[in-house]
């Protein structure tokens, strides 16, 4: 089914599974905000997405995504490494919550053609989301850019944390600038879209949305450049100005990347080699190797690990650890078999940003915007199903007289 047939409702279901993404603990909001009901609200969310997509898909009509396979057995290992509870009754909540997630992504499958739809479904939710951080900027700039994160901008309507925000505002800049590369898109709409996000990635100062933005968009404008004069003329004054900005700007550059940091904070990652080097050494059992320890709250020792891999070493062991590799490794296959078009160009921009993102963010074994950054990544890369063929029409049997129907016998 081409994407000019989809339903608008999905577009719905996939905003529903973005509020579900959100999460829950954050920075203090304008309007005090009980955690318990932000967790209704995100479960809710999943819950009513999951029972539109069945409603609009009630036969099941799925689509083979080698990248919902993979997902489905980190599933099954989650409640397999869950079941011991040693995360206790929480780890089997976010296995039924990562099952409704996984379940919601198959039922959405049967509208993968390889087609741009949840493409401008990303970039709409995640834009609005934005527009919470902007008008809680306008509303309260000193809840909105707290001393506790050194000024760095949170959401004050909705507990937003730096790095979400940048996240959100990097991936949704990226697939609009190749939108526009590919004329998929005016001026005006792109940078109603560009502007607002660039000004706050910068006030975020969140350095690995911003890494992940430069060199995902690299090497997605770089698979388009044997084929766009657009891209070529684009990557030869992006090059240019970075170049300039280099040199005239150098000391804004740095301190803005730095963040005020020491550089003994700088080297060790903002204390996240200590998590990290504490992880590795701790001791463990064969199961605890294998299958890990039951999914979690992605830190260790009371400490937020902050990085995909080892989040799924702790909790899915080093099994859970092959199928995200498996799944990362499959989709950019896949994507680097593609001939060059604007498809594939986001696909590359999607999975090089999640694969740079993982090495400092947590997100990559458990409902989070990483796994549906890479749905709409596996959305693009889908090949367009068949169309059907239409059935030949009915042509009425003509009537014979029954004069004309003797044999004569002569």
């Amino acid at each position: 089914m081409s994407a000019n047939h989809t339903p608008k409702i999905v577009g719905t279901v996939w905003g529903l599974l973005v509020l579900n993404t959100l999460g829950s603990a954050g920075a203090k909001t304008i309007v005090p905000l009980p955690r318990s009901l932000i967790q209704m609200v995100t479960m809710g969310a999943l819950v009513t997405a999951f029972a539109l997509a069945l409603a609009v898909n009630l036969r099941l009509r799925l689509r083979a995504s080698a990248y919902l396979f993979l997902l489905t057995l980190l599933l099954v290992m989650s409640v397999i490494s869950s079941s011991h509870l040693e995360s206790g009754f929480g780890a089997l909540f976010r296995c039924f919550r990562l099952a409704l997630f996984v379940g919601t992504l198959w039922l959405l499958s049967r509208w993968w053609d390889g087609g741009t739809t949840f493409v401008r479904h990303h970039i709409r939710m995640y834009l609005a989301v934005l527009g919470t951080v902007a008008a809680g900027l306008v509303a309260s700039p000193g809840a909105a850019l707290p001393d506790l994160y050194g000024g760095r901008l949170v959401g004050a309507l909705w507990p937003l944390t730096p790095p979400q925000i940048g996240q959100y505002a990097a991936v949704i800049i990226g697939l609009t600038v190749l939108l526009l590369l590919d004329r998929r898109t005016d001026g005006t709409s792109a940078a109603v879209v560009i502007v607002p996000s660039l000004v706050l990635l910068a006030l975020t100062h969140t350095r690995t949305a911003t890494l992940g933005l430069l060199l995902g968009l690299a090497l997605a404008i770089g698979s388009l450049m044997l084929t766009s004069g657009a891209a070529r003329r684009f990557f030869t004054r992006a090059v240019a100005i970075a170049a300039v900005a280099a040199v005239g700007f150098a000391s804004a550059l740095q301190t803005w990347f730095l963040r005020g940091q020491s550089q003994e904070n700088f080297s060790s990652l903002t204390g996240r080699a200590k998590v990290w080097h504490a992880l590795l050494t701790a001791p463990r059992t064969t199961t605890e190797y294998l299958f890990g320890v039951g999914l979690g709250d992605k830190s260790f020792d009371g400490l937020p690990i902050d990085n995909s891999w080892l989040a799924v070493y702790n909790e899915q062991g080093v099994i859970g650890v092959g199928l995200v590799a498996a799944f990362i490794v499959v989709l950019g296959g896949v994507a680097l078999l593609r001939p060059p078009s604007l498809s594939r160009a986001c696909a590359i921009f999607l999975i090089s940003y999640c694969a740079i993102a993982s090495y400092t963010e947590a997100g990559l074994g458990d409902a989070s915007p990483y796994l549906l950054h890479l749905a709409v990544a596996a959305s693009l890369l889908a090949t367009p199903a068949p169309a059907a063929p239409f059935p030949a029409p009915d042509v009425p049997r003509r009537r014979v007289p029954r004069w004309a129907q003797r044999t004569e016998v002569g």
